[in-house]
């Protein structure tokens, strides 16, 4: 449905508009509803929580989809950057930048081999558009011959993000541009964002991104709601908002208890009023037919008092409540992590001159030593290809090395970053019960309602969990009745909304075990407290540990 109706709040300058805009999904139910949004000149971030439906607001804007109510308006060119692709893995670099037949008419014409079609249709400043293009996303020496499928994951996307520039439209939208790639990849689109003339877009759970962005818009199910400056602004915003929704339910329900207390006092009072006046009836010699008016008088003002006291005691609940629901909407998610029970003084891990050769007997690792001990904290870090993962997959005993040893010395779990260890059509319940098979049912429900899993929440099908709540639900079996001495975890947040992300920080800083983690986050890293980092992007010591 299409409505016209002008909206006062949507700016005139804008490339797109949307007025109040619904989104259902195919069996009827409604993402948001009533959303009115202008996006001009100016660089966007859009969080929410996942299953919110910022994707689908990014297909409504970009114009693949259709909104259920409401219209969206473009009076500019838009570049759309999907999170997934599925890009044809044997064309060439040329033909991902839409290139080729341009690039084919100039090589024509320097061969002499030009037609009067080629040179009017001859765009002589294109070469230095794609060498600056390819400059900006890192990728100045890609052959243009090269097959995109031989390209790395992190590479393919940068090449994406090059098309859009050379095609350069007036605004720019990117579902989690970032997703994958490493500090390298991460560094070159922030600056490709922030140089960038025209409008931006961007749904991201990288937070350094977003402190680029002119504005944070944060969707809900009730629609848009923006807020001027960084996610650094954001998130102040948001931490007085909870505070003062506290504060709100903290007065309401003061309002509850002193309006209830009022209330009897006022019954108490008018009871002791009525007994009085009966005494008084008994002994008096009035005529009846004054006694009866006096005591039909008395019996009004009695109803009408519980009236009043019953409004005042309705109008303070409905208060409370509104402020309860305040706070749940606000709430952080809060997961609880027992002890380990890991001494300081304690061996966890050691990789003795451990190499690791890939199939095709490529070199990854050569010769590196590693201990562990206590409950530290390691990132790995390196470019993309460097065997983080790989590293990873040793410690938890999930390959083994080329060369050397690794020893592993207290329990461990191992977290990989699709948490493929769930299957999509088991419950909850089902899951840690198989992955955890000696336990029985009550500390299945007792671990499972530490990570938020309580009653019937059990009971959902992994397939249907949002990726916080898979996460929550892969933590829970990994931990166990037990948690682990030492967790590794690789990639934990590439699919986590904002509030997920934030809870899962707050869980592993009260975790007292030791950590592995690999993670391009550098805000995720100093939350949850690293105190080492193994770059295995640099040579290694040779010494053993």
């Amino acid at each position: 449905m299409s409505r016209s109706s002008p909206n006062p709040s949507l700016s005139a300058s804008a490339f797109v508009t949307l007025d109040r805009v619904a989104a259902r999904t195919p069996d009827g139910h409604t993402l948001f509803d009533n959303l009115s949004l202008a996006l001009g000149r100016e660089r966007t971030g859009l969080v929410g929580r996942n299953g919110v439906g910022k994707t689908t607001l990014l297909r409504l804007v970009v114009g693949l989809d259709d909104p259920a109510e409401g219209r969206v308006s473009h009076v500019g060119r838009v570049g759309w950057l999907p999170q997934v692709t599925t890009a044809d893995p044997t064309e060439t670099v040329a033909e991902a930048l839409a290139i080729a037949e341009p690039m084919a008419v100039l090589s024509r014409i320097l061969a002499g081999r030009g037609s009067a079609q080629d040179l009017d249709a001859a765009d002589w400043g294109l070469e230095a558009r794609i060498t600056e293009a390819l400059v900006q996303v890192g990728l100045e020496h890609l052959d243009m011959a090269r097959r995109v499928g031989t390209l790395s994951g992190g590479e393919q996307t940068r090449l994406r993000l090059a098309a859009l520039l050379l095609d350069a439209p007036d605004l720019l939208v990117l579902d989690e541009p970032t997703n994958h790639l490493d500090a390298e990849g991460r560094a070159l689109v922030s600056g490709v964002l922030e140089r960038w003339p025209g409008g931006v877009l961007v749904v991201s759970h990288d937070r350094d991104l977003l402190r680029r962005m002119d504005r944070i818009v944060e969707l809900s199910s009730l629609g848009a709601r923006v807020y001027g400056g960084d996610y650094d602004l954001y998130a102040e915003r948001k931490a007085a908002e909870r505070a003062a929704a506290v504060q709100a339910l903290e007065t309401a329900t003061r309002d509850v208890d002193r309006a209830a207390r009022e209330g009897q006092l006022a019954r108490e009072r008018k009871a002791r009023r009525d007994r009085a006046n009966k005494v008084a009836r008994a002994g008096s010699s009035d005529p009846k037919i004054l006694l009866d008016a006096r005591a039909e008088r008395a019996e009004r003002s009695g109803g009408r008092l519980n009236l009043l006291v019953e409004r005042q005691v309705s109008e303070a609940n409905a208060a409370r409540a509104e402020a309860e629901q305040a706070v749940e909407r606000l709430r952080e998610l809060t997961i609880a992590m027992p002890s380990s029970g890991l001494t300081s003084d304690r061996t966890v891990a050691v990789l003795e001159g451990v190499s690791w050769h890939s199939p095709d007997g490529v070199p990854i690792m050569d010769s590196l030593n590693l201990r562990i001990t206590g409950p530290e904290r390691l990132a790995v870090s390196g470019p993309n290809g460097a065997g983080k993962t790989t590293l990873l997959k040793m410690l938890a005993g999930e390959v083994p090395p080329s060369q050397g040893a690794v020893t592993r010395a207290v329990t461990t779990a191992w977290l990989d970053q699709d948490t493929s260890m769930l299957r999509s059509d088991e419950t909850v319940l089902e899951a840690w019960m198989r992955l955890n098979p000696r336990a029985s049912q009550n500390e299945a429900q007792a671990a499972l309602a530490r990570f938020l899993f309580r009653n019937v929440t059990a009971q959902k099908q992994i397939g249907v969990l949002s990726g916080g709540e898979r996460l929550r639900a892969a933590l829970a079996c990994v931990i166990g009745p037990r948690p682990p001495q030492l967790l590794i975890l690789d990639e934990p947040t590439n699919h986590l909304d904002l509030d997920s992300i934030r809870a899962f920080e707050a869980a592993l800083s009260g975790y007292d075990g030791a950590l592995v983690v690999v993670s391009h986050d550098p805000d995720f890293l100093e939350a949850i407290g690293v105190t080492r980092t193994l770059d295995l992007g640099q040579p290694q010591p040779t010494t053993s540990p």
